[in-house]
């Protein structure tokens, strides 16, 4: 079983959405990153995005492209990040660890030696960025054979065809976009339609998470109160690890109180869609 059931299980049992941080490995170093990881975990996360950096990451905006170019400058691979994974692993056995990866890299290794590879470093999802759904049946065939689940992205203004794709091939969650375009944080963001959520469930897809734009409690609130398991913060994450990279403490303390912020949301957008005597 993956470790996305329970967590959702639990998160639901307590009135909760997830909050699931999106971390650059090795920007711009391991030992950020895994100090940036431990942090976040601690004060509230409940699952992990992590990308594996890469030369030409299209879905990305510049806070995450300046992320990986500083991890690749500073002689980031992916074999080097999947070491980082295993001891994020080890030191966190219970927390869902995702993966963002862009086609080339897996490519480029193979398929079932990039899954098996992701597997035995203890990854639960793999999610490729760059690959549509109607392209993504042999990722998907590969991570399941792998025992990883295949994260499939959802646009927000998904045709019913796309959504019985995706439901039929992802596992674990489904990333949902928030809104058109690259990650950041500069955009205003809107909760998704009800309609969309509906059919989501409808076709049997995985628990939705929304990213694309995530960054601020007050967007967190209306997005799980529309009915989102989740949500997903990336841009904001790697501006607060770019702006205190120097100093690990710092780092700390801001991505704890960033953390706690966001993890007190999702609790009160789950209070405000459940039925009137609570739930």
């Amino acid at each position: 079983m993956s470790r996305y059931e329970p967590m959702f299980a639990a998160l639901s049992a307590r009135g909760e959405g997830a909050f699931v941080p999106f971390v650059m490995l090795e920007d711009p170093d391991a030992a950020t990153s895994r100090r940036a990881v431990d942090a976040l975990v601690s004060h509230g996360a409940d699952a992990l995005e992590l990308g594996i950096p890469f030369s030409d990451p299209v879905a990305d905006g510049p806070v995450i492209q300046r992320a990986a170019a500083r991890a690749l400058a500073g002689g980031a691979t992916p074999r080097s990040c999947l070491r980082l994974v295993s001891g994020i692993r080890r030191q966190h056995p219970d927390v869902p660890i995702g993966l963002l990866v862009y086609a080339n890299l897996v490519i480029q290794q193979g398929l079932r030696q990039f899954y098996e590879a992701a597997a035995q470093a203890g990854v639960d999802s793999v999610l490729v960025a760059d690959v549509p759904s109607s392209e993504a049946a042999p990722f998907a065939a590969a991570a399941e054979a792998a025992g990883v689940d295949p994260v499939l992205l959802l646009p927000a203004d998904a045709l019913r065809e796309t959504i019985r794709r995706v439901a039929r091939l992802g596992r674990g969650y489904t990333y949902l976009l928030a809104r058109a375009g690259v990650t950041g944080a500069e955009t205003r963001v809107r909760p998704p339609a009800a309609t969309l959520l509906s059919e989501v469930e409808r076709e049997g897809a995985a628990p939705p998470l929304v990213g694309f734009g995530i960054s601020t409690p007050e967007q967190v609130g209306p997005v799980i109160a529309a009915g989102a398991a989740g949500v997903i913060a990336g841009s904001a994450v790697v501006a607060i690890i770019e702006k205190h990279a120097g100093s690990h403490e710092a780092l700390e303390l801001a991505l704890g109180e960033f953390a706690r912020k966001m993890k007190a949301a999702t609790r009160e957008g789950s209070a405000l869609s459940a039925p009137a005597g609570g739930r």
